[in-house]
């Protein structure tokens, strides 16, 4: 496969679990369906209930043709800028792959990053919320619900107790046995 940004040869990069495709000079990664979001879960397993949906906000991204050519299937791609992250991921409509420049994988990372320290009580827990009803009847794997249902709930956790420190000092205290008051 060639890098449709240099047009030299990619290499394959493992990345976690998953093998991707990566070019050598220009540090672009070409992701195919499905493995952007493999990649996302390996390289920060708090994010993985976390989806990077380029198309969940239409407000937030505009689309244009783009002179980029896929890498599987030959096709000219579609660039989409993305809200606040920066980053122009090109898409492909026919095959699902993503091309992402270099830097960009990183910098999406850390916009999802900065999402999770900006969400409060009140989103966790709704969250929490559509994460159990996934579990039960949601598209994927239950396993797969477990794991993200289950990382929100630490989550939740997380940010109750940074908001409310003296509770988990309260908590810890009550596991103990010393009184409260």
């Amino acid at each position: 496969m060639d890098c449709p940004r240099c047009h030299g040869p990619m290499a394959v990069k493992e990345f976690g679990e998953i093998k991707i495709d990566e070019c050598p000079q220009c540090t672009g990664m070409w992701f195919d369906q499905g493995e952007f979001r493999a990649a996302k879960d390996q390289a920060d397993p708090d994010l993985n209930w976390l989806d990077f949906d380029i198309w969940k906000h239409e407000d937030q991204f505009q689309v244009a043709a783009h002179p980029l050519q896929c890498p599987t299937c030959s096709v000219e791609m579609y660039a989409v800028n993305y809200s606040h992250t920066e980053v122009e991921i090109d898409y492909c409509a026919v095959c699902h792959g993503l091309w992402l420049d270099g830097g960009e994988f990183t910098r999406i990372i850390e916009a999802l990053e900065q999402e999770l320290e900006n969400k409060d009580v009140t989103d966790y827990v709704k969250a929490s919320l559509k994460e159990a009803k996934e579990v039960i009847a949601g598209p994927e794997k239950s396993a797969s619900e477990w794991k993200d249902f289950t990382t929100v709930l630490r989550m939740l956790q997380y940010r109750i107790f940074s908001e409310k420190p003296r509770l988990l000092t309260e908590l810890i205290d009550a596991q103990k046995g010393t009184p409260i008051w």
